[in-house]
This record gives C-alpha cells, structure tokens and sequence, in this order.
C-alpha cells in the first residue's frame, strides 16, 4: 500500500507554495499525525481571489475543447494516480479502504461526465414575434461564466465533493478559490497538483486549507460571483446571510428516511439498509437515519436488520474487511453517543451496539426513539438509525415529512401508485424506489428542500448555477 508524504503545499494561482506547514493532518483511526499541510492566511486568501479576477476573462475565453482536455487529462491522471488517493483518503477521513476506493471512482466519474458536458452548452433560438409590435424581431440566448467563485468542501467525502464543485468550474469556464476542510484536506490538494500539469490560465485555481476563523473572504468577498457550500446547516445559512449579493448554492444536512413497504423482498433490502445506514460510519447526509416499516414485516425485518449489524467488521478503516471505521474525530462520536443515551433514558430501546471507543462507535439501532429526541430530529451523521413502524402508506409518507430535513428518501415498494404517490408528496430533493436513500450518481440532480439546502448538484445541474444567461435581440427592417 502506499503512503503519504511528509507534507503538503497549498495552491496559490496554479501554483504550489509552502509558507508554513501549520495544519496538522491526523490519521483518523490512530490519531497520530500523518502529515502536515500549508495553512493560508487572509492574506494569501486575498491574493487568491485577486487571481480569480485576473484569470476570469482568459478562462472564459478558453474554447471548448481546450476545456475538455483539461478535464481528460485530470481523468487520466486520477486513474494512474487511483491507489495514493484511495489512501490519503483512508488516512484523512478514515474511511474503509473499499469505501475510499469508491470515491476515487467517483471523482473519476465526475471528471468524466464534466468533461463530455464541457462541449454541451447549447443555448436557444427564441422567436419573439408574439404580437405585431414584436414583428421583425427575433431572439436567441446562450450561458456564459459567472465569474469568480468560492467552494467550501466538507470532510466526508474530501474527493468527490470537491470534485461536484471544481470540475463543472473547468467545464463552464469560471476560475475559483477553494478551501477545503481543515480535517481532510489532501484530497483536493492532489486535485490541485494535477490541475497544475494543465494549461490552464495563471490564477483559474486556488486551494487554500484554512481555519474557519480566518476564512471569511470566501464568503465575504464581492469580488466572487458565486458561492457554493457543503457541510452542515448552521454554517451553510449563516454563511448565506453574510454572503451579499453572489450567488448561493448550499448543500447541507439531512436525516433520510427509507420506507419498507410490505411487499418487499426482505433479503434485499436488509442488504440495501444495513449498507445506506452504517457504510463510511455514517458519516453521509444522505446515510440511512430513519428506517420506516410496515407493521406486517416489522419483526422479521427488524431481527434481520439486528443479525446483520451484529456482523459488520469494525476497526482499522486500512484493512479490506473492515465496514465500520472511526467517525472523524472523538468529539464527533461522544456527541452522538451522547445523543444514544439521551434517547434511551427517554424510553428508546437499543437493539444493537450502542458502545463507544474513542472516536469508534459502533453500528447501532433502536426503536422507539421520541419525536423531540435529538436522534430523530437531528442529524446524527454517524453509525445510528431508528426503527418505526406504519400500516398506511400515506402515514408513512408524513412520518418522512415530519423533519426539518429535506434531501433525500428511500422508498421499498412494488406498487405503481405508491411510488408515483410518493413522488408527489414527499418533501425532499429525490426520491429513490427500491434503494435507500443513500443511492446517488453524479450526473443526477442533487439537493435538497426546507434546511436541506439551496440549489442542485450534478454536473449540468451545477454548470446552469455557475453561468449567467445572455440575450440577443436582433431587429430587421
């Protein structure tokens, strides 16, 4: 296996450049340090933005298959460089080895898909002779770069997430500045040196690892024309209030829901929910929280779902077999451990697991979690889910609904009319038949409703949010 090296640049105007090496990168199942990478300042912040400003004319000049290459060339090397990513990832996140990998899949995926889409950008004829004072007028419209932007990536997915921002930038044209999370910050540096083997214009990228405290200008700056934020609620809104007048995309919590209807076939879904719960420990805003299931099938698939979790391999996230890792630091999982305990002294009963080591927790379920308790209401973002139960679908439905989160939900049904019903009236971003909600491609339509978010990931989904559309009217006589 591979390993990492001493230390980390950050990237400044294409360029890597070592000020310091502040941040320390610990290996998230040891806790050891494991590298150390540069920290920016407000200072190199600035100069960061300021390169945005300068290159957004050359990147939005840049033809499309000039565009296109770049994003091939990243694809090429990801896929040479698949191994080390795989194990920065492992290290920085903890995340299994197997789930590690596929991410790098996905980030390769990603690149990918943006790639084909940076020659797609069509626009449209638009007649305008609607009424005779419109007579000899005609339209047309196309998409051009915003501008500027600012990305704020979150440590649960360092790779892809990163990726959902930066590569439909490269395809549209929009030079940018980046900053990833502190905890997880190798990932997107690697994207950087590799982005650096291009020919893209001097200040098109910028990663810049740095302290929350000192990051406002990624917010702030009105030289930026776009902001685009994942991560949790309280800072995604509070960043939106400070943002001004760019444009915001946010990408932020949830505590999904998976409704098992009584025509299921049970082998499958316990498959589908004990990976949708407990895969990467939890620790995804779309991971299985809330398991709803029809009263007739409850205690079989309750007892299922119970054995299987007792099997799962927990431990060191750099061993094959191991499914459950360590969630991201030890505050993380005394929070949701605490979280545990609070919903059983309120009459909750845990069926599995429930023990916590640190920063290990392990996969745990309960049932008869309360309403008001932290462990429904909230997002657990860890190896946690609840078991309920319904006999009317419709029931089932505003059980989901019941939630200030609206991202994504899982629904288990053979019957047409459920699933179109469930379409209708279910108050998320998607809705996934026959999978849990935890189910995503990355050229799909991403996001989520109430405090969900703002906005939609996916490649073209993201490219329409970082262009602005511009009309031509042309008059003849």
């Amino acid at each position: 296996m591979t390993a990492l090296r001493d230390s980390y640049p950050l990237y400044l105007a294409n360029e890597a450049q070592t000020p310091n090496l502040d941040l320390e990168v610990t290996d998230k199942y040891t806790g050891k340090v494991a590298t150390r990478v540069a920290l920016a300042n407000a200072k190199i912040i600035d100069a960061g933005i300021a390169a945005t400003v300068e290159a957004a004319e050359p990147m939005a000049r840049m033809p499309a298959y000039a565009r296109q290459d770049v994003l091939a060339h990243c694809v090429k090397r990801f896929q040479e460089r698949f191994e080390e990513l795989a194990y920065a990832l492992c290290i920085e996140a903890g995340k299994p080895i197997r789930d590690a990998r596929g991410e790098v899949t996905r980030l390769i995926d990603t690149f990918r898909i943006a790639a084909e889409e940076s020659v797609r950008m069509t626009g449209e004829v638009q007649p305008l002779d609607i009424s005779p004072r419109a007579k000899g007028y005609q339209g047309m419209w196309k998409r051009v770069p915003i501008g500027p932007c600012s990305f704020i990536s979150p440590f649960n997915f360092p790779l892809n997430l990163a990726a959902h921002k930066i590569a439909p930038a490269i395809a549209v044209g929009c030079p940018f500045v980046m900053k990833p999370a502190s905890r997880t910050p190798l990932g997107a540096i690697i994207i950087g040196e590799v982005l650096a083997e291009t020919d893209l214009p001097k200040g098109a990228f910028s990663i810049l690892p740095a302290q929350r405290d000192g990051a406002d200008l990624f917010t702030t700056d009105e030289r930026l024309k776009l902001l685009s934020f994942t991560g949790s609620p309280g800072v995604g809104w509070d960043l939106k209030a400070r943002a001004g007048k760019k444009k915001v995309v946010l990408e932020l919590g949830g505590n999904a829901a998976v409704v098992v209807d009584a025509d299921t076939d049970l082998d499958d879904a316990v498959e589908r929910i004990i990976f949708g719960a407990f895969y990467q420990s939890g620790q995804s805003c779309i991971g299985v929280q809330r398991i709803i299931i029809h009263a007739s099938i409850y205690d079989e698939l309750k007892d299922r779902l119970v054995a299987k979790t007792k099997t799962l391999i927990a431990g060191d996230p750099r061993e094959e077999a191991t499914f459950v890792g360590p969630m991201i630091d030890v505050k993380e999982a005394a929070r949701l451990d605490s979280w545990i305990q609070a919903a059983v002294a309120d009459g909750a009963t845990l069926l599995v697991g429930g023990k916590r080591e640190g920063a290990m927790l392990e996969a745990t379920l309960l049932e008869g979690v309360g309403r008001k308790a932290a462990l429904y209401a909230e997002e657990a973002f860890g190896p946690v889910a609840i078991l309920s139960k319904f006999t009317d679908f419709k029931d089932a439905l505003a059980e989901v609904n019941d939630s200030k989160f609206g991202l994504q939900t899982g629904v288990f049904t053979r019957d047409l009319y459920k699933m179109l019903e469930a379409w209708d009236h279910l108050d998320v971003g998607g809705v996934v038949i026959g999978d849990v909600p935890s189910y995503r491609v990355d050229n799909m339509p991403y996001g989520g409703v109430k405090d969900s978010g703002l906005g939609r990931e996916g490649v073209r989904f993201a490219m329409e949010d970082m262009t602005e559309i511009r009309n031509l009217v042309i008059r003849r006589r």
